[in-house]
């Protein structure tokens, strides 16, 4: 079938159908609720510790991400006073360009052609494999809001990308999500794009979803991500500094919305895509604390990108546990450095 130039090549299953297939047992789910309670607490500044959400720019093969799920598990006992891990499990992050590699959802295998049926299937498979096995409950991006429903039972922590946060459907779709959406600042930078968006998320909204006519009350959970920018010539800026977070405090003020909220991503912008950076900028942030009861308050926590390996590889390199987009730090320094942040928090 052809509809102007879209192929349709087959009708994928349906959530509660996948739903079905890979449920969530009880003692699953009371796993789930208990680590949603608890980062709840943290948006709303009734528990103290810091929200890391931290793990691979993209989660590209599911051998290599259960290992350093497992290894953070054990970092995650050590910390578990002062920080509140949540393993980003990103499932269809592409490359920049869109071009090439589009994530475990395209690519359950990365040297295999593209298979979204079975991508989809192992998306589900894998989150519910990592509350099994770790007791995590992961972090994932809605990049396509066609395929949250199929997570949407599994996830803690979503967030929405610089380049989604001015789409209207992404803002309507975080306002019915019931846990914490991260709304990122647009490439651009643009302050009040991203409080505009934080506004809708938290707002009653109807619209149209998946051929559905649907209603939302509102997420109160709804907050900001600093990203840093680019300039029209693509150079990078970053707003991760004090001054940064002391106007998005007044912008905040302003607009009066319902528990504020920033996490700090680390690497992108801010790093200027120098993803060893993200170890001095997380740093920098948590003094940033130190100087203002208000910031203190307002950061609940930082995105940090890490995986087995330094750095990124080549899409034709094949390397085990090495970030296919994103540069990212490597296992002995994320070690490191989450064992440093327990230090320096300030509850």
């Amino acid at each position: 079938m052809r509809e102007t130039n879209i192929t349709f090549h087959r009708k994928l299953i349906i959530p509660k159908e996948l739903k079905e297939m890979f449920p969530m047992t009880t003692d699953l789910e009371r796993i789930k609720l208990a680590r949603d309670e608890a980062i709840k607490n943290i948006i709303e500044g009734k528990d103290k510790r810091m929200l890391l959400v931290i793990g691979p720019c993209s989660a590209d093969r599911e051998d290599a991400v259960l290992d350093y799920m497992h290894r953070l598990a054990r970092v995650q006992e050590d910390v578990k006073e002062r920080i509140m891990i949540v393993p980003r499990l990103y499932t269809n992050k592409p490359r920049t360009t869109g071009k090439g590699y589009k994530g475990i959802l395209h690519q359950p295998d990365p040297d295999k052609a593209p298979d979204l049926l079975k991508g989809i299937i192992t998306i589900r498979e894998m989150n519910i494999r990592v509350i099994r096995e770790t007791g995590f409950t992961c972090a994932d991006e809605v990049l396509y809001p066609e395929t949250y429903r199929f997570v949407s039972d599994v996830l803690s922590y979503v967030a929405i990308g610089a380049r989604s946060v001015e789409d209207q459907e992404h803002r309507l779709i975080a306002s019915g999500i019931d846990i914490p959406v991260g709304m990122k600042n647009p490439t651009s930078g643009n302050l009040a794009v991203m409080m505009n968006s934080v506004t809708a998320a938290q707002s009653e909204q109807n619209f149209i979803y998946r051929n559905w006519e649907v209603s939302t009350k509102g997420n109160p959970l709804a907050h900001t991500i600093l990203r840093g920018y680019e300039n029209s010539f693509g150079r990078t800026y970053p707003n991760y500094h004090y001054e940064d977070l002391q106007l998005l405090l007044e912008l905040y003020d302003e607009r009066g919305l319902k528990n504020p909220s920033v996490v700090i991503d680390c690497n992108h912008a801010n790093s200027g895509k120098k993803y060893l950076e993200q170890i001095r900028i997380s740093k920098d942030v948590l003094h940033s604390r130190t100087s203002s009861e208000g910031i203190k308050k307002l950061v609940k926590g930082l995105m940090i990108e890490s995986y087995l390996e330094d750095g990124n590889q080549k899409d034709t390199e094949h390397c085990y546990g090495k970030s296919i987009t994103d540069a990212c730090i490597g296992w002995d320094k994320t070690d490191t450095l989450i064992h440093q942040l327990a230090e320096l928090w300030e509850m």
